[in-house]
């Protein structure tokens, strides 16, 4: 019997990653994620399946980022009933993730219904916070490193993969054959988790290309942060960081926690966390310490040297203080949230300063902002940017061309085939040039809806 794979999203894009494995009648999907960014993609989170999701026995989950996990509402909603494995923090992180994500779309229905945008009536989330919560249910979690059955007769193990919070690697084992799925590779010199897993052998490799067509710059997030915010305390000013509230924005606490200790920012430097879910997640880096590089010291330091902002009201209040402070706020593209409220208000001033700290998706307006448009639309209206924007580039928390192919490098025999995925084109294509010129190992760059059979 023919194993067959199938690519549902997270080809020839960084987003909306589900890769569909059928084999003897039974049919697994190996991430369940959302499409993101330009109206193009975000336009298939709204077309069926080319499976009938109760036509899907099983879902593996390598992390919980939303364009990876922020399908599986949608899937449960339409029929999916079966069991949903992942690592322990990946399910903590989806309990906190998948109930925003709705939450916000429930949101953004009122506003177009509200302000009569929509060419639908009534325009309808995509999924509801009760949705998302039912879907929760599913989660089944698994230790890493060791194998489990997904399905009868199929095998899958998890491996850190780094990145974020119960990131994994996942081998699964059907048919024969040996698949080998990357997931989102974190760097081996991260600040904030550990390096990933060598990888195991494997026939066929589903490696992520997300900055397959660069290098990350020489230094850390230490070298470029603080000498950014030493300025900002200078002048006085306000510093308005979009973060993503899973990873970066623990990333950015870490780093501003080491700089005041060091001595390069004034230690009373206020920092204000105004987003629950980075609240939330934060919190969650007490529950798994050994699974990130933070130690019970790092993170008691993180907690004294910033003030967690819950309420609409304490966010709003924000807006009254004076002098020279640091907010950050989500979403990390600045594509919703509050962090939308403060660039509002403080875009305008020259003496303040945005960060944007990771990959900013074409269609965001974070790619606006980076790309050094003058006027932004935030919240109905035109703001002008007169501030600093700094663009962290040692921030990211994937690997880069040289990592991922050392990681390659690592696995203990050459596969029979590399599928590139999860990366823009031109990412992908370079990546796919390098695997076949330096490793000698065929490669390709699947098209969206591809099967193959394996």
């Amino acid at each position: 019997m023919t194993v067959s794979l199938t690519f549902l999203g997270g080809a020839g894009t960084v987003t909306g990653s589900k890769y569909l494995v059928r084999h003897g009648g039974k049919a697994l999907l190996v991430d369940c994620g959302l499409f993101q960014g330009y109206k193009l993609l975000r336009q298939r989170n709204w077309r069926p399946l080319p499976v009938e999701p109760h036509e899907i026995d099983a879902v593996l989950l390598t992390h919980a980022h939303l364009d990876h996990s922020g399908y599986l509402p949608l899937l449960a909603k339409g029929g999916f009933g079966g069991p949903v494995f992942c690592t322990s923090g990946t399910r903590d992180l989806c309990a906190i993730l998948l109930p925003d994500s709705g939450h916000l779309q429930e949101e953004e229905a009122a506003y177009l219904n509200r302000h009569h945008l929509s060419k639908h009536e009534p325009a309808l989330p995509l999924y509801t916070r009760l949705d998302a919560q039912h879907s929760l249910s599913l989660l089944r979690a698994q230790p890493a490193r060791t194998p489990f059955e997904p399905l009868p007769g199929w095998r899958a193990t998890f491996t850190r993969a780094g990145h974020i919070l119960g990131a994994a690697s996942i081998l699964l084992e059907v048919g024969g054959r040996r698949i080998l799925f990357s997931g989102d590779l974190g760097r081996p010199d991260d600040l904030l988790m550990c390096a990933p897993d060598a990888p195991p052998a494997a026939d066929t490799v589903l490696v992520e290309s997300t900055y397959g067509d660069r290098s990350h710059p020489p230094g850390s997030v230490l070298d470029e942060l603080g000498p950014a915010l030493a300025r900002l305390a200078a002048r006085g000013g306000v510093a308005v960081v979009p973060v993503f509230a899973v990873g970066r924005a623990q990333t950015v606490l870490h780093a501003i926690a080491r700089l005041k200790a060091r001595g390069d920012l004034p230690a009373r430097l206020p920092v204000y966390l105004d987003s629950p879910m980075a609240v939330s997640t934060t919190e969650l880096f007490e529950d798994h310490v050994g699974e990130h590089c933070l130690s019970h010291a790092d993170l008691h330091a993180m907690a004294r040297g910033t003030t967690l902002v819950h309420s609409v009201e304490e966010s709003k209040a924000l807006a009254r203080l004076h002098g020279p402070r640091i907010i950050l706020s989500a979403s990390g593209m600045a594509t919703g949230g509050r962090v939308l409220h403060h660039l509002a208000l403080h875009a305008g001033d020259h003496r303040n300063m945005i960060v944007l700290t990771g990959h900013q998706a074409g269609g965001t307006r974070g790619a606006r902002i980076a790309n050094g448009e003058k006027s932004i639309r935030i919240l109905g209206r035109d703001v002008e940017i007169r501030a600093e924007v700094v663009q962290l580039a040692t921030a990211s928390a994937h690997a880069d061309g040289n990592q991922v192919l050392d990681w390659l490098r690592a696995m203990p025999a050459a596969p029979r085939r590399v599928y590139v995925v999860h990366g823009e084109l031109p990412a992908a294509d370079m990546l796919r040039q390098r695997i076949e010129y330096e490793l000698h190992w065929p490669a390709e760059v699947p098209e969206h809806g591809d099967t193959v059979v394996l």
